[in-house]
């Protein structure tokens, strides 16, 4: 069984940076590739619905395209990213607003031989328990 641990929440202050990890534990065997998964990055702030803020597509070499994707209110300020050795994928977070403050979960769903990011919630089968990022002066 595929585990995702997510880490790096923490409080910041506006404008400030943070970098959030996703590794992949528990269904690691050898020769285990996270690039396999498509993964996604949602948050969920207290009183309102999830949000999806970043996806990234399986890697080239596994099937999928590489792509990425990312919600207008992060465009320009995040960024996805995969350490394929680690079998980790990172959320690089700068210049960071109130509005950023959310329980953050990264999701993974099987999708060699698809090219594309998975942008639905509900076809992501792997999540995480979630980090904290909470953004104020």
């Amino acid at each position: 069984q595929l585990q995702l641990v997510e880490s790096g929440g923490g409080l910041v202050q506006p404008g400030e940076s943070l970098r959030l990890t996703c590794a992949a534990s528990g269904f690691t065997a050898v020769g285990f590739d996270l690039g396999f998964y498509a993964i996604g990055w949602f948050r969920q702030a207290p009183g309102k619905e999830r949000e999806g803020v970043s996806y990234v597509s399986s890697n080239p070499g596994d099937g999928g395209d590489g792509n990425t994707y990312y919600a207008d209110s992060v465009k320009g300020r995040f960024t996805i990213s995969r350490d394929n050795a680690k079998n980790t994928v990172y959320l690089q977070m700068n210049s960071l607003k109130p509005e950023d403050t959310a329980v953050y979960y990264c999701a993974a769903r099987w999708a060699s031989g698809y090219p594309g990011v998975v942008s639905n919630a509900e076809q992501y089968d792997y999540w995480g328990q979630g980090t904290q990022v909470t953004v104020s002066s």
